[in-house]
């Protein structure tokens, strides 16, 4: 899951008009349906229930996760489980979590760079951050599954592209009063706390947070490489949406 901080986010203010993005609804409705599809839902019959839905749980995820301990022992199918795992979630609070942060901010990144070039970049992206963990976990037999590398890389991004646009958070030191604060105070924190909570760690896999840094750093460096010249994107500014328009998770 993207982070463990109690906060919640809603659609960027000042967002482009008429935005449209078929790749960002499209990757998530497929992980949502792979979700469902798979034992890890634990809807359906087909994987029975108790210690045989756990045992078919366990083999979902060593099929079509990362297994660091196994990523470089050259088999072509464990190369392949960087680009499978982005599309597997371990439990329901990790797929709408994900799928919140994907929705908030893929549809502005992906009008600003394209369809194209989006898939490119969150596919690739994803699959270098999840490498980056399994370098440093090398030793780890537990399998490792989820966008958070490609979404984290999609905030890193919008960081570069969007940073006046405003996000509505939910912050517990705050009573959990709703506040509107710019991309680049929001962004930032978030990567701070994924950065606090990578040092905190056990030395074993666990919430990838090195992952999201990783994903994070290639994202903003990827939007200020691919667009230094013309800069940060500006968005139109427009009043904060009504509270029932808002998604909370």
């Amino acid at each position: 899951m993207i982070s463990k901080w109690s906060a919640s986010i809603t659609r960027a203010s000042g967002s482009i008009r008429g935005s449209s993005a078929p790749v960002t609804y499209s990757l998530i409705a497929l992980c949502c349906t792979v979700f469902l599809a798979g034992p890890a839902s634990g809807i359906g019959p087909a994987y029975g229930s108790g210690d045989d839905l756990l045992a078919a749980q366990r083999a979902y995820f060593r099929h079509w996760g990362v297994i660091p301990a196994e990523l470089f022992e050259g088999s072509p199918g464990s190369a392949l489980t960087p680009v499978t795992a982005l599309f597997v979630h371990g439990t329901w609070v990790h797929l709408l979590g994900n799928m919140l942060f994907l929705y908030v901010f893929g549809a502005m990144t992906e009008e600003r760079m394209g369809r194209v070039q989006f898939t490119l970049f969150y596919v690739g992206c994803g699959y270098l951050a999840l490498l980056g963990y399994a370098v440093a976990n090398a030793d780890s037999e537990q399998p490792l599954v989820g966008a958070s590398g490609a979404i984290s890389a999609v905030l890193g991004a919008f960081l570069y592209l969007f940073p006046r646009a405003r996000v509505t958070s939910l912050l517990p030191f705050l009573f959990f009063l709703p506040v509107r604060f710019p991309a680049w105070i929001v962004l930032p924190f978030w990567a701070g706390l994924q950065w606090l909570a990578a040092g905190r760690a056990s030395a074993g896999p666990g919430v990838a947070y090195l992952a999201h840094l990783v994903g994070f750093g290639l994202g903003f460096c990827y939007a200020s490489v691919r667009y230094g010249r013309t800069g940060p994107t500006r968005v139109r500014t427009a009043p904060a949406p009504a509270p029932e328009g808002e998604n909370q998770p």
